[in-house]
């Protein structure tokens, strides 16, 4: 319905509702609705007002439909008021008639408060662990009325509204409550139902109507280009899962087979018309491929709602909606479910260092610097063009601690691996000198940030224990996954960025040059046990003109897939969890791109196909036997067998667990082959050949050992076994006792 013109006032009764009032409801700037709009009680009399845009006549009910008198109109524009015939305050509605018809309107001013005084402590407090149930718009019965209650946090604005496609996007209808202590507004609306896309309409306390902004506990999101949040109900989920928390909360995450594929949600893989697959599609194909490839987790780039496709996702406007990208929130829980089933986690890429400044996000949210600084040395992230939350806030603290938990409780996700932790450790990050504002001792270190992540950390391992939070931070600082308790930030594990950076650029050498940078693939070992280690061979390094992690490797095609091969074994081999950007299992040539599917048909070819038996194999074999991954994170778990051995560019190790036979690692990084090279071993006696990266099923020249060899103890008590090392190829033995 649309509202007649606007002809004026016309002159009422002052105890009906004075004509300020009346003015301030049409101009859209009356900051207290409830103070003057629904029920209220004068002396023994109870007056009834609404605004209803589009009525001529309207006549108060009871929700059961009894007629308790009929309104006076007091502005053609659509507001009434006149006495009713009830006995207490209660919610009631309105029957409106104009010449095109009748319809009902359940009177949401008429309706108290849903948020409580505890609400309020909590909130206050900074300690409501709860939020993700009590902000953002949920769907509820309130004294049996069916609709949905939406509370936000915007404690400078002068008026909130909630506006959607139910109410014809007119903020002066639904104007919200402000609950004064916490500066959060909140109404309950009756009859609005999930799928209803809205937003806030908030004034600012310069009396500016911002930019019309999404919902920042928003549990569901419009599919872009559009940017509304949508009302939407709980997640309905039959969750089959418990065996799968029940093992990784009793259990030593450090001590268990992590090998992590990590993916694009949005070109994994296409449906034939080159659009996304829907998260039951993916479950189809991916889940069955994760399994079939041995990984233990699945861990997405930012799957919480953005605007913009060639982000990535990691400049997200909706930390607690999945994107519509893939379908609606349940259909990612059914893909969650189907994971745990079958064994396999699944992680988030969770963002939590800075974000967009899209005019519907949280960027000067209630006209103020609410989620961010208002120094831009503090509050803007020059690398990104972003803006950085403020750690110091108590309110921003909870938003986020309370996103961390909502994913686990919530969706069931089994980690975080939380993005560009370095950027909020340092505050002089990416910045020069005067552009960057010191704490308060003086220093660099971001003292809030320190804290925000330790208290992240603290309460997200107490609510679920079997999760795992996992640190992208490049520099040296310590303790990233040492307890809290212990002065560590109280991460489960950190990125080794250290080993990526530097086995990359040897691999990238000529053999013959490798001599001269042994140190490239040993330094490593001095500091591997100083943190719970992640090695990410991840989507950074196959993008911005990097190139795929095969077109990195040296030497002609036979030689760059022949250091794939052995660079894998050597990483699989190496202390630490796995993680694999998704193609490299395959040795896809093309640097990754999200627009597009991954080059699936290379799997035609021998060498590829090849490559991914390898990565299939090593995951196995890395799962099976616990030498392997048992003390991943230990330094009794690792012993040198060649460290020295520059002029060949031959390693070796041993790795080892108590009551487990042990497991020689040994990689030649030349392309000489190489007969009756002796490698020290702990034991003498038959030692197998579980592993070849040179055998003929992955692509390699099918040189080897024959399935075993054997050490023997020499008379000065050395055990040595002369072995075959294949070209540019990792061989891992175990004793065979």
């Amino acid at each position: 319905m649309t509202a007649p013109p606007n002809k004026g006032t016309t002159e009422q009764p002052s105890d009906l509702l004075a004509k300020a009032d009346i003015d301030a409801i049409l101009e859209s700037r009356h900051w207290d609705p409830f103070a003057v709009l629904g029920l209220h009680a004068t002396g023994d009399k109870y007056i009834a007002r609404c605004f209803l845009p589009g009525a001529a006549e309207v006549t108060a009910e009871t929700l059961a439909g009894k007629a308790i008198g009929d309104l006076k109109q007091l502005h053609e524009a659509g507001i009434f008021a006149g006495e009713i015939s009830v006995k207490k305050l209660q919610p009631i509605r309105y029957r409106a008639r104009n010449a095109d018809g009748e319809w009902v309107v359940i009177d949401p001013y008429s309706f108290g408060p849903v948020l409580g005084p505890m609400d309020d402590y909590y909130i206050r407090e900074g300690s409501h662990l709860r939020l993700f149930d009590k902000l953002g718009a949920h769907p509820m019965a309130l004294d049996g009325i069916e609709g949905f209650h939406f509370a936000v946090w915007a404690p400078n604005a002068k008026r909130v509204s909630v506006v959607g496609n139910f109410n014809e996007w007119d903020g002066r209808r639904n104007a919200m409550r402000l609950r004064r202590d916490t500066g959060i507004w909140e109404i309950f609306l009756p009859g609005i139902t999930a799928g209803h896309a809205y937003k806030y309409e908030i004034v600012g306390i310069d009396g500016e109507v911002l930019p019309l902004k999404a919902d920042p506990f928003a549990r569901r999101s419009e599919l872009r280009p559009n940017n509304a949040s949508m009302t939407t109900g709980p997640i309905n989920q039959k969750w089959e899962d418990e065996a799968h928390l029940q093992h990784w909360a009793t259990t030593d995450a450090r001590r268990q087979p992590i090998s992590i594929y990590e993916v694009h949600a949005g070109s994994w893989q296409r449906n034939d018309s080159g659009d996304f697959l829907t998260w039951d599609e993916l479950a189809d194909r991916l889940i069955p491929y994760c399994v079939d490839m041995g990984f233990s987790h699945i861990e997405f780039l930012p799957i919480s709602e953005f605007p913009f496709d060639p982000s990535w996702g990691y400049q997200t406007t909706g930390l607690y909606a999945p994107t519509a990208r893939f379908g609606e929130p349940d259909g990612f829980a059914r893909f969650v479910n189907g994971c745990h089933k079958v064994g396999i986690g699944v992680i988030l890429d969770w963002v939590p260092a800075h974000f967009p400044t899209d005019a519907h996000g949280l960027g000067k949210f209630d006209g103020t610097a609410l989620y961010e600084h208002e120094d831009p040395r503090q509050g803007f992230h020059p690398d990104w063009n972003t803006a950085i939350y403020n750690f110091g806030r108590a309110e921003v603290l909870s938003y986020l601690i309370n996103n961390a938990l909502y994913w686990s409780e919530k969706f069931h996700l089994d980690g975080l691996r939380v993005d560009a932790v370095a950027s909020m450790l340092y505050l002089d990050y990416s910045r020069k000198h005067g552009e960057w504002v010191p704490n308060e001792y003086g220093g660099n270190e971001n003292l809030e940030a320190v804290r925000f992540l330790q208290s992240m950390n603290s309460r997200v391992y107490a609510a679920h224990p079997g999760i795992l939070t996992i640190a992208e931070e490049s520099t040296s600082w310590p303790k990233v996954s040492a307890p809290v308790h212990d002065g560590g930030l109280g991460f489960g594990f950190k990125w080794n960025m250290g080993f990526m950076h530097d086995t990359l650029q040897y691999l990238s050498r000529e053999p013959v040059h490798r001599k001269f940078h042994h140190n490239d693939m040993t330094f490593g070992l001095l500091y591997a046990f100083t943190e719970n280690f992640v090695l990410p061979l991840s989507h950074d390094e196959v993008v911005h003109g990097k190139g795929s992690l095969i077109a990195k490797m040296a030497g002609d095609d036979w030689q760059k897939f022949a250091n794939l091969r052995a660079y894998y074994g050597f990483m699989w081999g190496y202390p630490g969890k796995k993680l694999l950007f998704m193609g490299q299992e395959f040795a896809q040539w093309q640097e990754w791109s999200e627009a597009k599917s991954l080059d699936w048909n290379l799997l035609e070819y021998p060498l590829h196909e090849g490559m991914r038996r390898l990565v299939r194999d090593l995951n196995g074999t890395y799962r099976r036997k616990a030498a392997l991954h048992a003390r991943d994170c230990e330094g009794d778990g690792f012993e040198w067998l060649i460290a020295d051995d520059r002029e060949n560019s031959v390693f070796a190790w041993l790795r080892k667990a108590p009551g487990e036979k042990p497991i020689a690692v040994v990689t030649n990084f030349t392309p000489v082959y190489r007969e009756n090279y002796g490698v020290p071993l702990p034991v003498e006696g038959r030692w197998r050949e579980i592993l070849n990266t040179d055998a003929e099923i992955y692509g390699g020249s099918g040189k080897g050992n024959g399935g075993a060899v054997q050490a023997k103890k020499h008379a000065d008590g050395r055990i040595t076994a002369n072995i075959t090392l294949p070209p540019l190829a990792t061989l891992m033995l175990e004793l065979d006792a």
